[in-house]
Formats: C-alpha cells, structure tokens, sequence
C-alpha cells in the first residue's frame, strides 16, 4: 500500500547528501560503541527518566555546480542513537525524527545495495517478532501480510511491517515498525546511518502502534511523563543526548517556554508570529508556521520568503560582511529566538554559504519552515504530548558563553506604540525586550 511519508525526512536527506555526493564522513563525537547505553542519571525503573546519548557526525558535502572548478565543500551536522529490535537484541543506529512518524530500518532478506550497507532486521533471529499488516492489524489465518511503499523526492522504500520489541537503552514497548526489502541506492546508499526512529505526534505513524509517542502515553510507559527534550552539542567537548520522561536543567541556559502544536499533519508544528532582523519585525510572515525537526541539518524555508530574507541580510560569498551581518529571529510564543551569523552562514574563512535553505511543501502539510540543527543547537527543546505543545529554552553550551541576545522576551510597550504611530514609526520599534531569565539550579526543569 502507498504511504503518503513525512517531507521533513527527504529534507533531511536532502540536508545531509545533497547537493552532490558526500567525500567524507568523520565522526566528530564518541564512537558508537560509547552510544551503546543509556546516560544512567538514576535507574529507569524507579526514576521514570531515559536518557539517551547521541553521536554527532560532519559530512563533507560538495556543491554541485556546473563547472567542477567552482565546486564548494560545506560540512553538515547529523546526530545518531542507537536503538534496539527484538529478542535477542538486534542494534541499529538511527536518526532521533522529530519529523517523521514511524521507525524504519532495513530488512534481513533486502539485497539491494543501501542495504547491504548497513545492520539489518532479522526475523528469523527473533523470538517476538510478528509480520502484521501495515495498518497494525493482526494477519489472519491463511492471509497474506500486505506491503508498503514508501516514495521520496529522490527514491524508495519498499517494506514488510513487522511488531516486536523496541528498545532505547532499558526503555523497552513493544511496537510497529517497517523492515525495508529494497531500497534504491539514491539517497539511502550515502546515509551513514541504518534507520529512522520517528518521533513526530502519532497522526503522522502509518498506526497508532507504530508511534513511538502514542506509546509514551500511561502509565504503562513507565515513563515519568510523557515528553522528551533534546539536547544537541555544538562542538567536540560535550555530549548531545534526547531525554525522555523529564527536562534536564543542566542544559538550559534560561528557562522554558511553551508554545502551543498547531495543524493537524502530526509535525511538532508551531506558530511563527513574523521574523527580525536585530529584532525589528519584517512584516514578511503570512500564516508563517514551522515544524521543529531534528532530522534535517538546515534551516529550511519557504522559496519566496528566504529569497526576500537573502535579499535584505546581503551575505557576500567572499565573508568580506561576515562579521558585520546581523541577528536573524523569528518571533514564537512572545519570544524573539535569534539565530547569529554564525548559525545561518556556513563559513570557513575565505567563502561564504547559506545554511538557509529553501523548500516547497505543498498543502496541506506547506507552506512550512523546518527548524532543523543550527536552531536546535542554539535552543534546547522539549516535546510535550501529554498538553500538545512544544518548549523552548536557550541552550547551555560547555564550549561557549551563551549568547544573552539569543532569546528575547517581548513585552508590548503601548506608549512607545503610540509615540512611534505619530512619529510616522520610521526606523521605531514598539517592542520592549529582555533576555530571557536563567532556570533555577533544580536537577529537573521546573513548571513541567
């Protein structure tokens, strides 16, 4: 059966392979063996709390141009866990989704070669597992279990839809996923990863049981809320980490704020008010939305509105402007959330790139912005099933003071309102602003 699949995944892929082919790939964070086991912060069982850690790798990516001589090498950021199948245990290292539904990892018996690359699924080799059909239905006697494709942008996947158990350290349910049976070489072949562990609302799963987030609901979980929150380092010296059950205070370098999911695709979506530049609103942003993705390596926009965006932020591809560009933000939940050049530009010294994409979703799941890793760095977020909303916090980075411009509380200022209206408002702005508050010492956020 055909799956109309999540975007924000062949964004992803996109991000991370292309344009061009990647020429490398170095681990920049702990091996994955060191992935292997959950960050024990206290014993799941009676703390409720998984913690997760996560490999960050860079790829080498080449521009495509048309004369080869003019080619640019850019590096993109991705961050990797590992999960475990069945029983006995089957390891697989994947990509923590937030905008995809399901988990998806490559068959036993798929002999293509993206396959062949990477760690497979073996029913054989496991006790619990079970073929069911693709809408989570249970096979009947003398039926056969239907198929799924799944078709991207740039390939496919075909697969068979399995339930077993579905493992992240000691945090164990079990679970719907897709086991792939072929998979074309283009984009699947240049992953440096096995799979993709879904994490978006449960609407976007091919079933209910499918959804890793339908299965953090109760008390069955054991989870200590039905959350989680994801931390990703911008450097060598720190460990990234996704957190479930609970929000660790030790990552936030001011405190959360919450602002409501909207739309009704399953994207952790969220409402953007308009966008800054050094906090002075555009007006360039209608019905503007965006979705908090931890599965692409951009920033990702609409065409139109990043062109105007590129327009008016004038980057010069030599850097001779670099260090004199301006904050860009986008303004959620009363908050300005600032991205600095260094987190919009891609830049290594003599040339200048955008890490501003541009992306056409079409409706109903577009027009739309993809907040992917140079947001997600720069703010620690936390994923609220339970009250559908999503938070945001400024993150604490070991390696670098944090930025005290890069979260802005607003706060309406009527009487400059009025002052800037009579004046004609040119060049006046009828925000007042502050950095937004450090969170209190407390082990786990509070107000959660």
């Amino acid at each position: 059966m055909a799956l109309p699949y999540s975007l924000p995944l062949l964004a992803a892929a996109l991000a991370a392979c292309l344009p061009g082919a990647p020429l490398a790939v170095s681990v920049k964070q702990s091996s994955i063996a060191d992935v292997e086991e959950v960050v024990a912060l206290e014993d799941f069982a009676s703390s409720g709390v998984a913690s997760m850690a996560l490999e960050r790798r860079v790829a080498k990516v080449k521009t495509s141009t048309e004369a080869e001589t003019d080619a640019k090498v850019i590096h993109k950021v991705s961050y990797y866990g590992k999960i475990s199948l069945g029983t006995p245990r089957q390891d697989f290292v994947v990509v923590f989704d937030t905008g995809s539904g399901n988990l998806i990892v490559p068959g036993r018996d798929c002999t293509s070669e993206a396959c062949r690359m990477h760690a497979s699924f073996s029913q054989r080799a496991s006790t619990t597992a079970e073929r069911i059909n693709c809408d989570g239905s249970t096979v009947g006697p003398g039926e056969e279990a239907n198929a799924i494709k799944i078709t991207f942008g740039t390939g496919k996947i075909v697969g068979h839809c399995m339930r077993d158990q579905i493992c992240i350290g000691s945090a164990c349910s079990l679970g719907g996923f897709i086991a792939a049976t072929d998979e074309t070489r283009n984009p699947f072949a240049h992953f440096t990863f096995d799979g993709v562990l879904g994490l978006a609302l449960p609407r976007m799963a091919q079933a209910r049981s499918f959804s890793m987030m339908a299965r953090l609901e109760g008390s069955h979980s054991g989870l200590r809320k039905p959350l989680f929150s994801v931390f990703l380092s911008n450097s060598d010296h720190e460990t990234s980490e996704v957190t479930f059950g609970a929000v660790k205070s030790e990552h936030m370098a001011s405190d959360v704020f919450w602002t409501d999911v909207i739309g009704d695709v399953g994207y952790w979506e969220v409402k953007i008010d308009d966008i800054t530049i050094n906090e002075q609103p555009l007006g360039i942003c209608k019905d503007c939305r965006a979705a908090v993705d931890t599965g692409t390596s951009d920033v990702v926009g609409p065409t139109d509105t990043v062109r105007k965006l590129k327009e008016m932020l004038k980057l010069d591809m030599a850097c001779k402007n670099y260090h004199s560009l301006p904050r860009l933000g986008f303004i959620i939940g009363g908050h300005v959330m600032n991205l600095a050049p260094s987190e919009y530009v891609n830049s290594d010294g003599d040339s200048c790139d955008w890490s501003l994409m541009n992306l056409d979703l079409p409706p109903p799941r577009g027009p739309l912005w993809l907040f992917g890793v140079p947001f997600l760095q720069k703010f620690h977020t936390v994923y609220d099933h339970e009250h559908g909303r999503v938070g945001f916090a400024l993150a604490k980075h070991q390696s670098r003071a944090h930025d005290v411009q890069g979260l802005v509380e607003i706060r309406a200022n009527r009487t400059a309102q009025e002052h800037s209206s009579s004046a004609g408002g040119a060049g006046s702005s009828f925000l007042s602003r502050r950095p937004a508050a450090a969170p209190a010492g407390a082990r786990w956020a509070r107000g959660l």
